[in-house]
């Protein structure tokens, strides 16, 4: 008796504990189903105040037609576009001969370069270029120290010219210089730095004109060399796309930042107050991401990271379409998810909190997974958000999340785009056939497939199909440093000399 009695309580002890792992299972189960209503409940918000239907960049890009027009009647309309006056008025032709250089400024490394021009039938005869990194301490010292060391090296450079590049006798070297920083420009070789960004900050260099400060540094190394032509990168990428392409009208910057700069007609610019320029014409820096309209769709995602940014108020449309910031936009949709949800667990994975841990890139990687378990959208949020084990589902819900912010950037961007061919009037069809070239630069446009797909996509959905098919948007790759090379050669103070 006593062993059925033991037999019959551990057939009941172990049906009691099937049980109880049965309701532990079941309600497991109810709280992911739970957790991954409320996620879709989130995500399905999310795709709501996303959108950018059509007619919405309709309005967008009129909006951005207004402000270009108000931007260009004067410096004090209020317009969100500042519409700066390049004085570029001789964009490359091709015909350009002769030894010029660049260099190239915006960020911790610079770039020298020197280019070997043959005119229209050898077009660029050699190049070569060299990489110099910024010592941290000089990007915070004082201006002669840090222009000392770019003339240094620029002078080191110059001694290395081969025999493949021809200066004639009597002739001084001049230089494209393309500087990325805002500067209030004076003339087509003179501008003063309004103020420093991208981790420089050195204070008696504000106000005062780069140039100037560059030349200066130059005549200490003993170094005879001129600055024809002072540009932004966007100016830069249009000069380059212009000298391959005769057809560029326009040239648009999308990577960590974005920009756009276009050529316009200079009766067009009633701000503009000396004599007309021979060429008619004149590229205007349209500095674009500060561009504002009612009808973007700003969400609360990005207002919050417009206000903890060290810019806020400023830069709204870039903030909403480049490659600083789109990876920043799905880490903020994933944190509320996991706050709200749980989805990734009854804790808040710590990483997820930390600003900018999701770099664009990342969301490229992850949104580009096309392997049947999405293993790199499973790497990517282990290795950089510390967040193991994650349900094949969830990680399609992250591929969702990456889609509708990488498409609403390119869908803005293309209106942008689009917004200057209205200004420009290439939004139609011609009656003569002419083609319209859009030069464009920057690692999110090149790498991130699905955006510039999208854009590519979108832009073609407002011109309609006629018109779209005279549009093209061609890859400017590392455009600004020869463009500024290329804009030293045709703002040179020979030009008129017989090359010999």
């Amino acid at each position: 008796m006593g062993k059925v009695a033991l037999y019959t309580t551990a057939a009941v002890c172990a049906a009691a504990a099937a049980c109880a792992v049965a309701v532990v299972v079941v309600r497991r189960r109810k709280q992911l189903a739970g957790r991954r209503a409320r996620a879709l409940s989130v995500i399905e918000e999310l795709e709501g105040i996303f959108s950018t239907p059509i007619e919405r960049l309709r309005l967008i890009a009129d909006e951005m037609v207004e402000e270009m027009q108000r931007g260009l009647t004067s410096d004090n309309s209020g317009s969100s576009l500042k519409m700066i006056l390049s004085y570029v008025d001789k964009v490359p032709t091709g015909d350009e001969k002769g030894l010029f250089y660049a260099l190239d400024l915006g960020g911790t490394n610079f770039r020298v370069l020197r280019v070997q021009l043959g005119g229209r039938e050898a077009r660029v005869v050699k190049q070569e270029y060299e990489e110099v990194s910024i010592p941290p301490h000089l990007m915070v010292g004082g201006s002669i120290e840090l222009f000392d060391f770019i003339a240094s090296a620029l002078a080191n450079f110059v001694a290395t010219e081969g025999e493949d590049f021809h200066l004639p006798e009597g002739r001084q070297r001049e230089l494209g210089f393309t500087f990325s920083f805002p500067v209030k420009q004076t003339s087509i070789s003179s501008g003063n730095l309004i103020k420093w960004t991208k981790g420089f900050s050195i204070e008696d260099t504000v106000g005062k004109d780069v140039v100037a400060e560059l030349t200066k540094a130059m005549e200490r190394q003993g170094l005879d060399m001129r600055v024809t032509a002072l540009v932004n990168d966007t100016i830069g990428t249009l000069a380059g796309g212009r000298y391959g392409d005769q057809d560029v009208v326009a040239a648009v910057i999308l990577g960590t930042g974005t920009n756009a700069a276009y050529v316009e007609h200079a009766n067009a610019i009633p701000k503009w107050d000396g004599l007309l320029p021979s060429s008619g014409k004149m590229v205007i820096n349209m500095e674009w991401g500060n561009f504002r309209s009612k009808d973007l769709p700003i969400t609360d995602y990005d207002r919050s990271l417009d206000f903890e940014s060290l810019n806020p108020g400023e830069q709204i449309y870039e903030k909403m379409i480049s490659g600083m910031y789109l990876g920043e936009v799905v880490r903020r949709v994933l944190l509320r998810i996991a706050q709200e949800a749980s989805l990734f667990g009854e804790v808040v994975p710590p990483r997820l909190e930390i600003p900018f841990i999701l770099r664009t890139p990342h969301m490229s990687a992850m949104h580009h997974d096309t392997s049947p378990d999405l293993k790199i959208v499973a790497a990517k949020l282990k290795d950089v958000l510390g967040i193991a084990n994650v349900p094949l589902q969830t990680r399609k819900m992250v591929v969702g999340i990456c889609d509708i912010v990488a498409k609403r950037g390119a869908r803005l961007a293309a209106a942008g785009i689009y917004g200057i061919l209205k200004k420009l009037g290439r939004d139609t069809v011609q009656t003569e056939k002419q083609k319209t070239v859009i030069a464009m630069d920057g690692g999110l446009y090149e790498h991130y497939s699905i955006f510039s797909e999208c854009l590519a996509d979108t832009l073609r959905e407002l011109l309609g199909e006629e018109a779209s098919s005279s549009v093209v948007i061609k890859l400017a790759n590392d455009g600004s440093g020869i463009g500024a090379a290329l804009l030293a050669a045709s703002h040179s103070q020979y030009l008129g000399f017989d090359e010999s």
